[in-house]
């Protein structure tokens, strides 16, 4: 349930910077059998106001390739398809400010030439 205090920040970013060439993909990674039921995952994205795609990883194979340990992790991707910034777990967790760092980070990316 972590990822869900994330989906204010995500809902913002894809509000605020999509028109400006950002594209978000969730990739939901089950911790449960529960979680993996697409149709809960469907109803729960809507209820959520999330707009982007996402891919359902219930074999955690993306997890794996990506080398994940916790949830949510937040990967940022430059134009060239580099992974240039991330942040493990919450983004606002005791404070710390990550929705406005990684805010800063997303426009940083935005502006650099293709």
């Amino acid at each position: 349930m972590n990822c869900h205090r994330n989906f204010p920040w995500y809902r913002e970013w894809y509000d605020t910077f999509t028109n400006r060439g950002l594209t978000i993909i969730g990739v939901h990674t089950p911790e449960t059998s529960a979680e993996q039921d697409l149709k809960n995952l469907r109803q729960n994205a809507v209820e959520a106001r999330l707009k982007f795609p996402i891919l359902t990883d219930n074999h955690k194979k993306n997890w794996n390739a990506w080398g994940n340990s916790m949830w949510p992790s937040v990967y940022l991707i430059d134009k060239q398809g580099y992974i240039r910034y991330w942040w493990y777990g919450e983004l606002n967790w005791n404070g710390a400010g990550g929705q406005k760092i990684m805010a800063q980070r997303i426009q940083e990316l935005l502006a650099e030439e293709s």
